[in-house]
């Protein structure tokens, strides 16, 4: 891996990323008890959200890191969706910014 590469680089250096220990102590830091939210739950929070912003389900996978479960699939679409999940990701911070200046 390249230095610089990560989003979230871990705090010992740029070229590894933060650790998922980091990643589930995020909502605790927050207020939320272990049994409120988790990373996942903040993962579903953005999956359901995106969905019903209309956006497609194989942006929002891909967006996720979720792997595609048919081989044939697999196989033939070797689409990134960049330009669509920048998109996306844009729509979603828009949104959580709008929420954090209503309440």
């Amino acid at each position: 891996m390249r230095p610089g590469q990560y989003r979230f680089p871990s705090i010992r250096g740029a070229s590894a990323f933060i650790s998922e220990n980091t990643v589930n102590s995020a909502p605790r830091n927050l207020g939320h008890a272990k049994d409120e939210m988790t990373d996942h739950g903040f993962r579903a929070l953005t999956s359901t959200g995106l969905n019903e912003f209309g956006w497609g389900p194989d942006v929002i996978e891909r967006q996720l890191s979720h792997v595609e479960r048919s081989r044939v699939r697999t196989a033939y679409n070797r689409a990134s969706y960049l330009t669509d999940r920048r998109k996306t990701m844009q729509a979603w911070a828009d949104y959580l910014e709008k929420l954090r200046h209503e309440t």
